[in-house]
């Protein structure tokens, strides 16, 4: 089972890379190697919208992204992370997330009509984790929800996720059972909704043989 957790911050050591080590702990109990990405370590261009990955359904920006897009839909489940900028995920998660629309394909005569690249694939599973240095909802703004629209429109069931408030000096996670708490919490949901997928599936192999 293959999880790939992805850090939007650029302090590998900070506030959201800590609630998402929490969160790959359940994972690594069962033996598993979750893959982090820190979105900081690689070069992604803005997405420009020139529309150019209609017809080939692939980003023509050559660069990093190529690198992500392979992990991302190889991947069983998603882990989105990151801190709160000025009421929202931060300028690399959202050149990241703008770089994901070649993974969204549109009918020809109608937009409104449309499928997430993962989603053809049978859907995968996401959780994620949103951190704020303020203590209410309104300064997190849409941290939390650009996350989670933007892995359901690709195919993603987002399963699970933390919103930790008061988070702002590089340690002080550390130091927040309730978000770590929250954040093991999240990571088991995420750990179990796919090994029950795999449980079904399974099953069904099983149970096809046994017809034969």
């Amino acid at each position: 089972m293959k999880l790939l957790a992805i850090v939007g911050s650029l302090r590998q050591k900070g506030n959201t890379s800590t609630l998402i080590q929490e969160s790959l702990k359940p994972w690594y109990r069962k033996g598993l190697e979750p893959r982090i990405i820190y979105l900081g370590d690689y070069d992604i261009k803005p997405c420009n919208g020139c529309e150019g990955c209609r017809k080939t359904r692939q980003c023509i920006i050559e660069d990093d992204m190529h690198q992500l897009y392979r992990l991302l839909l190889d991947a069983d489940a998603v882990l989105l992370g990151s801190p709160t900028y000025f009421y929202t995920v931060t300028a690399r998660m959202k050149v990241f997330i703008d770089r994901c629309y070649c993974l969204v394909d549109f009918a020809d005569d109608d937009r409104s009509v449309w499928i997430g690249a993962v989603e053809t694939k049978g859907g995968k599973y996401a959780s994620v984790i949103s951190v704020c240095e303020q203590h209410s909802p309104d300064d997190m703004g849409s941290t939390y929800t650009v996350m989670e629209k933007s892995l359901q429109a690709l195919g993603f069931r987002v399963v699970s996720g933390v919103k930790a408030y008061g988070l702002f000096g590089p340690d002080e996670a550390t130091r927040d059972a309730c978000a770590l708490e929250q954040a093991r919490k999240a990571g088991e949901k995420l750990l179990r909704t796919v090994q029950l997928r795999k449980s079904i599936e399974q099953k069904s192999i099983v149970n096809s043989f046994s017809q034969i």
